[in-house]
């Protein structure tokens, strides 16, 4: 069930993306809204699993990464924070969707639009499942790539493309922040993983790092460099135009 979560948008990406000029406008927007309208469901029974029978799951679908000390599998881990936000997501995308169909209905495009729309909910939902940093930074990229193929999604207008270019540069120079973090974290702790990280973080609480003779803590050290890439993705101040 959970898994179905993450693959439903998948599906609906591919079906739309590949065979959209088979099953027409009606069929791909049907098909993406209907997969949505599943994943509400989906999300709303993992919601009472977990939120409120106090459960906790964890599916390890095998090893991703495997060189040296650095081991990164493919996991997703439902806790209440995860489930919350696959509950939001979903009915948030659901409504878009929705809304596109009606506001793109006299696009010939629109399986193109709506497979989009279904590729970044699939991102969306790898960036809050994922259980480690580098399934969430894949998730985050994955999330920037969508928002471009939208803003740009008339790509033969002028402005479109500027918009799309100013965006993808400005969320670059928050993903490389995040990355910074990640790279810190994993120098630090040896560990990509949430659990390993949570685990360890009260041991580096009053650990310290000397940069230029400058003792700087480690945690809002590293914790600085993550927030550069959420003010990047959000257009706040400093990584706005």
């Amino acid at each position: 069930m959970f898994l179905s979560i993450i693959l439903l948008p998948l599906f609906g990406f591919c079906i739309s993306s590949m065979f959209g000029r088979l099953i027409g406008k009606k069929g791909s927007a049907i098909l993406t809204t209907s997969f949505m309208g599943c994943v509400i469901l989906l999300s709303v029974i993992s919601f009472y699993k977990v939120g409120f029978q106090n459960n906790i799951y964890f599916i390890d679908l095998g090893m991703w990464v495997t060189c040296g000390c650095v081991k990164i599998s493919w996991g997703f881990f439902f806790d209440p924070l995860s489930v919350s936000m696959l509950l939001m997501i979903s009915i948030v995308s659901f409504l878009v969707h929705l809304y596109s169909v009606g506001y793109m209905g006299a696009d010939p495009h629109l399986p193109r639009f709506m497979s989009y729309l279904s590729l970044f909910t699939f991102f969306m939902f790898i960036l809050v499942t994922g259980d480690n940093f580098i399934q969430l930074f894949l998730g985050w990229e994955g999330v920037g790539l969508c928002s471009y193929l939208l803003i740009n999604f008339w790509f033969t207008r002028i402005e479109a493309n500027k918009a799309a270019l100013k965006a993808l540069l400005m969320n670059r120079i928050g993903d490389f922040g995040l990355l910074l973090g990640i790279l810190l974290l994993f120098y630090f702790i040896r560990s990509v993983d949430f659990s390993v990280a949570f685990a360890l973080a009260p041991y580096f609480m009053l650990k310290t790092y000397s940069l230029l003779n400058y003792d700087l803590e480690i945690l809002p050290f590293v914790c600085f460099f993550l927030f550069i890439g959420s003010i990047g993705k959000s257009a706040q101040i400093g990584l706005h135009t």
